[in-house]
């Protein structure tokens, strides 16, 4: 049962950073588009993200659950030493959420609708930063436990460069899939279509800047990223699948076939994802002194992983068929 709860785990992750990535990406997108042609962009996002938008945080949730119930000892550590960028997130998405309704919502429109947007705008993009240097933490061995002083303890174990450059580089996923999303929705507007193609070209070439810079940082931090991924066959296989599904995902727009560039761009995370983690799994936390938690060593008792596993799989039975059913419900409105 323990290989079931972790495949939850994997994949509530995976979906978290599409569905979340595409929702986060939103305000971004919006954020970096002209003012000329932001109220376009706004009425786009707001469609794309409709089926998602805080449905997404389920996949959060049941991370979070899974780490609570059934992997006490990282639960811990991770809400230890990283409490800072977490509470930072947490204030994002919660800042985000807020926003977000009262803007699009509010019985009244008036100045506050601007501060409500600034809000939604900068919490899109701050909340996918520090998860990304949250990430960037558990796998650089930059955690040092034995540290004697607050800033070795609790800030310099995410704020480092190789953190900032994994903090970017997931704002630029959140982006690019918020603009590869927002195409089926376009493709009703002839004047809106090629601005978000050029959107998601142009967020595309973020991803690479900012996935180059990722390499750098961890080569400059001794981190040996290189060496995870391209050591063995399954990371220069995900890695080359990633590749060349972007090219596919081209292919896909220029024939108007914006579900299929959907699906890929799910895709490229989900290569992105074992890519950088297949390599060191099952350990989830690399510590400064080459200690690491592993998954299943640190599991909590072998009848609380079975409860939990089975908690899962019967509620998997409820909750997705009426995820699907929501994605399809609002795919209909739009015909």
């Amino acid at each position: 049962m323990i290989y079931v709860v972790i495949a939850f785990l994997w994949v509530a992750i995976c979906l978290y950073l599409i569905t979340g990535g595409a929702d986060f990406g939103a305000g971004i997108i919006e954020l970096f588009s002209r003012k000329s042609y932001r109220d376009k962009t706004k009425s786009i996002m707001l469609k794309s993200i409709a089926p998602i938008w805080e449905a997404n945080h389920m996949w959060l949730i049941i991370a979070i659950v899974i780490l609570f119930v059934g992997f006490p000892t990282i639960y811990t550590t991770v809400s230890t030493y990283l409490h800072i960028p977490l509470v930072l997130m947490l204030v994002g998405i919660i800042a985000r959420g807020t926003a977000f309704t009262f803007r699009n919502y509010d019985a009244v429109h008036d100045s506050w609708q601007k501060l409500y947007t600034q809000i939604f705008y900068y919490s899109s993009l701050l909340t996918p930063f520090f998860l990304g240097m949250i990430a960037a933490a558990t796998i650089s061995g930059s955690i040092d436990t034995e540290a004697k002083d607050f800033l070795s303890l609790y800030i310099f174990s995410w704020l480092n460069w190789f953190g900032v450059c994994v903090g970017f580089f997931t704002v630029a996923l959140c982006a690019y899939l918020a603009s590869l999303f927002s195409l089926h929705q376009a493709r009703f507007s002839s004047d809106v279509l090629p601005i978000m193609i050029h959107k998601t070209r142009q967020t595309a070439l973020y991803v690479v800047v900012t996935g180059v810079l990722v390499f750098v940082s961890a080569y400059y931090s001794d981190i040996p990223l290189l060496n995870w991924i391209f050591s063995k066959a399954l990371g220069i296989i995900a890695i080359t699948m990633a590749t060349i599904s972007l090219l596919f995902t081209n292919d896909a727009i220029k024939k108007s076939n914006f579900l299929l560039a959907r699906v890929l761009g799910g895709f490229q995370i989900i290569m992105i994802l074992v890519a950088a983690t297949y390599q060191h799994n099952p350990d989830i936390i690399l510590f400064a002194n080459g200690s690491s938690l592993s998954l299943f060593d640190e599991s909590a008792a072998p009848k609380t992983i079975a409860a939990l596993g089975w908690a899962l799989l019967l509620g998997s039975i409820f909750i997705l068929p009426f995820l699907f059913y929501l994605l399809f419900s609002f795919g209909e409105k739009e015909k």
